[in-house]
């Protein structure tokens, strides 16, 4: 397909929007190969705290959309939120070269750690800023008489995606995940979070330039200003109308859902990420979800729209769980399961993810080509069947690679090949369900709620990161633990399947390599040890008292991560999971797809 015929069927204003698209995930994704990884080894934090912080990045990180999608429709616009998010998330990606600056000695472990909260805030507002905006602004390129080229066009638009994701996924790790005589250079994370710093920038200053020019209508007006009650459509109600009642009975609802959810993922020990943050990003679509509807402007067939919407999210977050293990427990099991060389050299296990932007690249454009052929053929499928596929197209890649490691043993390493294959499938799924996500939105939204129902689709993502974290922290113990633990004179297998009761300095060692271990917390403080802080503490001890009643009343418990009653004793069960998971999603959606064409009523 070449320039002339592309221009010829979409706007110039989309290849602005890809441009600043493709700067900005190079920024975020480039710095995503490297957040655990940083985590884990300079601020050690281990692999399974680094997972739950990680989830809670991301989940915060497309939460705030919601937010940015309230203050563009209702005050700022398109224009001024993307150009305040870019400037935020490149000054988040400078924090991080600080943090990462500080982090890779000893001495600055406890600086870095709190600059790296700053800048995790930083990225999170800037995203939220961003992210719904520019999504909005590619459906708003195109009038109600050329709604059937959205799925193209974001298709083209998620190509950009991951053009900056490809590149991004490349050339930070090439910077910042660096060794020297075979092991990991802590002082080289910095240089790719710079690399990502920088992205940004260009990015921003590229929609800053050309957004005029562009980023226009058909017939030259500017896209993305701010409110205009002019532009509303005549058949459609000019603004959302929420009673006080219906705000406060919303915010009764977060309230109580938050805490219930505590309940389920909370508790005592557990860090305030997975006791509070996570309940707190799955209450707020439940009750976002609730004041929408509440809007009293809403005609029935815009409800049942908008019901589409929310029956879809809630599917795409066990997508999201599953296909966001790139940034944590894949890239951990590159690190220490996988024979990463190609052809005599040894791809960074960080950059291994990139083969997920790779494969977008080279499939984006014939799965747009793809979607245009099927609907001239008058036999494409609505959006919601494409989505189920996404979704079994997944499963399908983690059940591959799990009868790969099916019996690979302690010590085992699979072949770089089948992580390729897994991706090559993980895209393949991306592309049936993200760009057909977006355009799905953009199709079904009312236009006064185009922004905050674009939030609402990252809030399903939301959901889904909420997932990546606490799946993630699943992770059994791998290579790098078991080698560990080996130095230590512990034989962690016989510890983990019961055959040894470990004694109580072999305990403290376990809790501190936080190994597939879990703590009575209430017990220990009872007894004047502070583990919360022992375990922050790279370099704190216990005393010999301390050590002999951890084992006698069994403060420290080891053993198999579980899931619902399930142990995840090795790779095969951990992959095996997501399997189950999201095959039953994609078949209960698939399923559902005849109720929702007809509450979608006539658009596909």
């Amino acid at each position: 397909m070449n320039d002339q015929i592309v221009q010829q069927k979409h706007p110039k204003g989309l290849w602005v929007l890809f441009g600043t698209e493709m700067w900005e995930r190079f920024n975020f994704y480039g710095m995503r190969t490297l957040l655990s990884l940083f985590l884990a080894h300079s601020l050690l934090m281990g692999k399974s705290e680094a997972s739950i912080i990680y989830g809670g990045f991301l989940g915060l990180g497309y939460l705030t959309p919601m937010l940015g999608g309230y203050l563009s429709d209702k005050f700022l616009g398109n224009r001024n939120c993307i150009l305040i998010g870019g400037t935020t998330m490149g000054i988040g990606q400078l924090l991080l070269f600080w943090s990462a600056s500080q982090a890779h000695t000893p001495a600055g472990i406890a600086t870095g750690t709190a600059i790296m909260w700053g800048a995790l805030l930083a990225i999170i507002l800037g995203n939220g800023f961003f992210k719904p905006n520019i999504s909005s602004m590619v459906g708003s390129l195109y009038p109600k008489e050329q709604k059937s080229k959205l799925d193209s066009a974001f298709t083209i638009f998620y190509l950009g995606i991951n053009v900056g994701a490809t590149l991004g996924q490349f050339i930070c790790p090439f910077f910042g995940d660096v060794e020297q005589n075979g092991v990991r250079d802590l002082s080289a994370f910095k240089w790719g979070f710079l690399a990502a710093a920088l992205a940004m920038f260009v990015g921003t200053l590229t929609f800053l330039f050309l957004k005029n020019k562009y980023v226009i209508t058909p017939e030259g007006t500017p896209i993305g200003g701010r409110p205009n009650k002019a532009d509303m459509p005549a058949d459609e109600s000019d603004s959302a109308k929420f009673t006080t009642a219906n705000i406060l009975i919303s915010f009764a609802v977060l309230i109580v859902l938050t805490y219930g959810f505590h309940l389920v993922l909370g508790g005592i020990g557990v860090s305030f990420i997975k006791a509070w943050l996570y309940p707190f990003i799955l209450a707020s679509g439940i009750s976002l979800g609730f004041l929408i509807m509440s809007d009293k402007t809403i005609t029935k067939i815009e409800r049942d729209r908008i019901w589409v919407l929310y029956i879809v999210c809630f599917f795409v977050m066990f997508f999201w769980g599953a296909f966001e293990q790139a940034g944590s427990s894949l890239t951990f099991i590159a690190d220490n399961q996988t024979d990463t060389n190609i052809l005599g050299w040894k791809m960074p296990p960080s950059m291994v993810q990139n083969f997920n932007g790779i494969f977008v690249v080279i499939f984006a454009i014939p799965f747009s080509i793809l979607w245009v052929w099927m609907n001239k053929k008058k036999f494409e499928p609505i959006s919601p069947v494409k989505q189920a596929w996404g979704l079994l197209l997944i499963a399908l890649g983690y059940w591959i690679i799990a009868t790969q490691v099916k019996g690979l043993g302690i010590s085992g390493k699979v072949g770089i090949i089948w992580l390729i294959i897994l991706y090559l499938l993980h895209t393949w799924g991306e592309l049936c369900l993200s760009p057909i996500g977006l355009s799905l939105v953009a199709k079904l939204a009312p236009k006064r709620f185009a922004s905050l129902l674009m939030g609402v689709w990252f809030l399903g993502n939301a959901g889904g990161y909420v997932l990546t974290g606490v799946l993630g922290a699943l992770l059994p113990p791998t290579t790098e633990a078991y080698v560990s633990m080996e130095k230590q004179n512990i034989d962690l297998k016989k510890v983990l399947d019961g055959d040894k009761e470990p004694s109580g300095s072999e305990l403290y060692s376990l809790a501190k390599e936080k190994i597939a271990t879990t703590i009575d917390y209430e017990k220990a403080m009872k007894n004047n040890i502070d583990f919360v802080n022992i375990l922050n503490n790279p370099d704190s001890v216990l005393t010999a008292p301390q050590l002999d009643l951890i084992e006698k009343e069994k403060l420290v418990k080891v053993g198999y991560p579980v899931f619902f009653g399930f142990k995840l004793k090795n790779l095969y069960d951990f992959f095996m999971l997501f399997v189950v998971l999201c095959g039953l999603a994609g078949l209960l959606l698939y399923g559902l797809t005849p109720m929702m064409k007809k509450m979608m009523h006539g658009i596909r």
